[in-house]
């Protein structure tokens, strides 16, 4: 009697173009979406910040365990970082922690601006806090013709200088100068000064 062989069940197809989770992108947009920035997650995670990195760049494939450990970390199913859900909706109100606001400082430590605005719109609308201690100042080579500036005093005396000209203003006064020259804000005073500085450039 002729013996049969034993059955076996076919493996599933996979598409020849089928590509991975794109795990990278989805979770630089889950965290960006909680405002937290990698130093945040990564404490919530127990991932380190340089894994992250690689991984939001697409440098590093990570295991399970560490999408399990962001996912949780997240509050998201681990489907979500896998892909296979669709991504989180656009909240209506996005809080941005004052520790994830990125910050400039002179190497003198003596000005300080705080970025306020959105990367996206670098180049085209931007708007800072900036701090200037005794004596500082914040120095600018010429921007692109057309690009004014608006600086608003909150506290200090400040003098602004646009090229050749130069004006001085008490805390509640607001100056709009152009930019496309040589340019500064300088602190006179004997005590911190602050202020709000929006810059416009040329469309």
């Amino acid at each position: 009697m002729a013996q049969r062989s034993p059955k076996t069940t076919p493996a599933p197809a996979v598409a020849a173009n089928a590509e991975p989770p794109r795990v990278g992108e989805t979770l630089a947009a889950l965290r960006q979406a909680q405002a937290l920035s990698l130093d945040a997650l990564s404490r919530k995670a127990g991932v380190s910040k340089s894994m992250l990195s690689q991984i939001e760049r697409a440098q590093a494939n990570p295991t399970v365990a560490v999408v399990w450990r962001l996912a949780n970390a997240l509050g998201v199913p681990l489907g979500d970082l896998l892909g296979t859900a669709p991504p989180p909706a656009e909240p209506a109100i996005t809080v941005v922690p004052a520790h994830a606001t990125p910050s400039l400082r002179n190497p003198d430590g003596a000005c300080e601006l705080r970025i306020l605005g959105p990367i996206e719109l670098a180049g085209q609308f931007e708007w800072y806090a900036l701090s200037l201690q005794a004596g500082g100042a914040l120095e600018s080579q010429a921007h692109e013709a057309g690009t004014r500036e608006h600086l608003t005093v909150l506290t200090g005396a400040v003098e602004v200088v646009s090229g050749d000209e130069r004006q001085r203003l008490k805390p509640g006064e607001t100056a709009r100068y152009a930019v496309d020259r040589p340019h500064a804000i300088r602190n006179l005073g004997k005590g911190e000064a602050t202020a709000w500085l929006v810059v416009v450039h040329a469309g």
